[in-house]
């Protein structure tokens, strides 16, 4: 796999102000490759599906959310919660390599009403639960509203530390910004963080709705190496109109 000319495996410097920060901790990574006809109806405008070697990727990536807040300032309590995400990988006419969300999983409702309303961004309310034991990380989501009853499981057994990340590895984590529609227009939505400590990881049970609700038929188990990492702090500069 090769990874397009314009890809960056590093952040670039944030222009502007610092809008949000964020601690993702504790994340899987489990992937499906797709054919990028599957997904581009999902693309914004201006945005298209990003490709490695002819093919693109959907991916189901649940984490901790820590101390979140504005100005990187952490609210307390609504700042910390569970999140799962359904992911498609952009790129837009500028080289920009993204993602788009498909779906995102909350446990704070609070944190859901602001996003969806406030951003028209697809977040959910759903009762979570993360938990630990051993190398063996177990995640759980069982959505409460809207379409309640939509569930996601899964556990993972963590590996040893990736030190040399393949294109695959970088391709999926390497994303500096969201594109995302906002009042009509497509916005680029920046954001920087230190490079991924990631490990491999073996995935022990999964068994999801999420993805299939989101509009996506993948078939089988990923055909993709599944990560894991401990986390990163986040902040994000301010959108960008397309």
């Amino acid at each position: 796999m090769a990874l397009p000319d314009t890809f960056r495996v590093t952040a670039p410097p944030l222009s502007g102000p610092r809008v949000f920060g964020q601690q993702w901790r504790d994340l899987a990574f489990i992937h499906w490759s797709v054919p990028p006809e599957m997904v581009a109806r999902f693309m914004p405008a201006g945005a298209r599906p990003d490709v490695l070697d002819g093919r693109t990727f959907v991916g189901l990536i649940p984490f901790h959310m820590r101390k979140a807040g504005i100005a990187d300032r952490a609210t307390p309590y609504l700042g910390d919660f569970a999140e799962t995400n359904v992911r498609l990988y952009s790129v837009d006419d500028e080289g920009r390599h993204g993602v788009v969300f498909l779906s995102l999983e909350a446990s704070r409702l609070f944190t859901v009403l602001a996003a969806r309303f406030g951003y028209r961004l697809p977040y959910t309310w759903a009762h979570m639960r993360i938990g630990r034991r051993g190398t063996q990380m177990r995640y759980l989501s069982r959505r409460r509203w809207p379409d309640r009853g939509l569930t996601s499981a899964l556990t993972v057994d963590i590996g040893e530390r990736i030190t040399d990340a393949s294109d695959f590895e970088h391709f999926v984590t390497a994303r500096w910004g969201l594109h995302a529609r906002l009042a009509g227009r497509t916005v680029w939505h920046p954001n920087w963080h230190a490079p991924w400590e990631l490990h491999r990881a073996t995935l022990i049970d999964l068994q999801d709705e999420l993805v299939a609700a989101a509009g996506i038929d993948v078939e089988g188990p990923p055909d993709v190496p599944v990560m894991w990492s401990a986390g990163v702090h986040t902040v994000f500069g301010p959108p960008q109109l397309l």
